[in-house]
């Protein structure tokens, strides 16, 4: 009885994020939402374990559904700001590993973990690296200072990634087309099968000109159309549209690339 209850359930969830794809008023409301949230920094107000995040609630729970479905040992992450996100994949993968303590009846022990969140930035300013470095789930992070893009810190990930069978990515530094696709080109091949690359501004493409200021994206040149520019290249991933179709409002529409080979 249980097991029909959750078909039906999920059968009935299925058929709604389906009804949303064609609902052009819904999905006009949600793209004004996105805009005018925007406009006021609303990302700005969250916390994520004590960091700030800034991303969108509906996008932290999709990430948190794409990590316990594919339950990686490594997460891969573009900018890492005030460190909420890197956060976010620590608290992920510590769940990951508690829940596999769970099923295997055996104690947890902090230096068992071979899971890893690698986090990227240009810059980690000193506070942020003096928080992350005092948090309980630092023993699940490490931190690369350097451009994301650059031969030697491409090299030291991909190095990093050879040990791990199971990889996500997540790209969230700068937005430009060219860099977001030197990042794709870079980090996108470290995706493990069934598994996902995240590539989030892509809102930007979707909104007028000019509405982030002073950043050098914009419409045109923004993370989406390197995402379209890099599926021209590849046949190895498909955006998932389903996530799409299901958050609405989302600083990643067309971000969620799914590896299907």
């Amino acid at each position: 009885m249980t097991e029909d209850f959750e078909s039906s359930f999920r059968a009935d969830r299925l058929r709604r994020v389906s009804g949303f794809a064609g609902d052009h008023d819904f999905n006009a409301l949600a793209q004004q939402w996105v805009f005018e949230s925007m406009k006021r920094e609303y990302l700005y107000n969250f916390d994520w374990l004590g960091r700030p995040i800034i991303q969108y609630p509906q996008d932290i729970v999709a990430l948190q559904e794409i990590i316990w479905k594919v339950r990686p040992s490594l997460i891969i992450e573009t900018g890492i700001a005030h460190g909420g996100s890197l956060v976010l994949s620590a608290s992920l993968l510590a769940l990951l590993d508690y829940t596999d303590a769970v099923i295997g009846a055996r104690p947890l022990a902090v230096a068992d973990s071979r899971r890893q969140v690698v986090g990227v930035d240009i810059e980690i300013r000193n506070h942020n690296r003096h928080a992350l470095n005092l948090h309980p789930l630092r023993h699940l992070m490490t931190m690369i200072e350097g451009s994301s893009t650059d031969a030697e810190i491409v090299h030291q990930v991909q190095s990093i990634a050879t040990r791990h069978d199971s990889v996500v990515v997540i790209l969230d530094s700068n937005h430009t087309h060219e860099h977001v696709l030197n990042e794709l080109r870079a980090y996108a091949p470290l995706v493990t099968v069934g598994s996902y690359c995240v590539v989030f501004d892509t809102f930007v493409e979707n909104m007028p000109e000019k509405v982030v200021d002073n950043r050098p994206w914009d419409r045109g040149n923004s993370p989406l159309s390197a995402v379209r520019a890099f599926l021209n290249e590849t046949d190895c991933f498909v955006p998932d549209v389903e996530i799409d179709h299901k958050l609405l409002i989302s600083a990643a529409p067309s971000g969620y690339l799914r590896r299907t080979r």
